[in-house]
């Protein structure tokens, strides 16, 4: 079998549910997922998930058939500044960056940049860089056919601007606003 298993450089996370699976809009069926915004310049391991999709459609034709008699099989990379698969355009954040949506029902190792456990889910939001440890597998769900890939692990990296509007409490109040007539007198 041709090798489906890589590890990213560093990539922001968006979407993140690491300690807590959640069901995506319309399934009962709860995974852990990230969506990983891959700069565009990190040409490294955008070549290396292309070769991963490939090979898992070389593994598919010599083992399962999921993807029998398709030319161009769906794929899990998309381009950040165009649009979704449903024809809705990708948000600001993946701007200038490559998409890739991972996801398992098993819980990914978790661990900071010294390779030390990390589970305190405070730790775990989205907008963090992390580096993600990911496969590449053929399915056929439902009539559904294509290449998926499978969240094994994240190492986070850096903390980053927290993406999904929630920010930062003191910042948002520092705007210099002063109560000529305060009503707490």
């Amino acid at each position: 079998m041709k090798q489906t298993k890589m590890n990213t450089g560093v990539v922001r996370a968006s979407y993140l549910n690491a300690t807590t699976p959640r069901a995506a809009q319309g399934s009962s069926d709860a995974k852990y997922s990230v969506q990983l915004l891959i700069p565009k310049t990190d040409t490294e391991t955008v070549k290396n998930i292309r070769e991963c999709i490939a090979n898992a459609v070389v593994n598919d034709k010599e083992n399962k058939n999921h993807l029998k008699g398709i030319v161009e099989p769906k794929h899990p990379l998309h381009d950040g500044d165009g649009l979704k698969p449903s024809g809705v355009p990708y948000g600001e954040e993946c701007k200038g960056h490559w998409v890739v949506t991972a996801s398992s029902k098993n819980k990914p190792g978790l661990v900071d940049i010294n390779n030390d456990p990390l589970t305190d889910p405070a730790e775990w939001y989205s907008g963090i860089y992390v580096r993600a440890n990911i496969n590449f597998y053929s399915f056929n769900s439902n009539g559904n056919r294509g290449i998926a890939c499978g969240l094994n692990h994240l190492q986070k990296r850096k903390d980053g601007e927290p993406l999904g509007g929630g920010g930062n409490a003191s910042a948002a109040f520092d705007d210099g606003f002063v109560d000529e007539e305060s009503i707490l007198d």
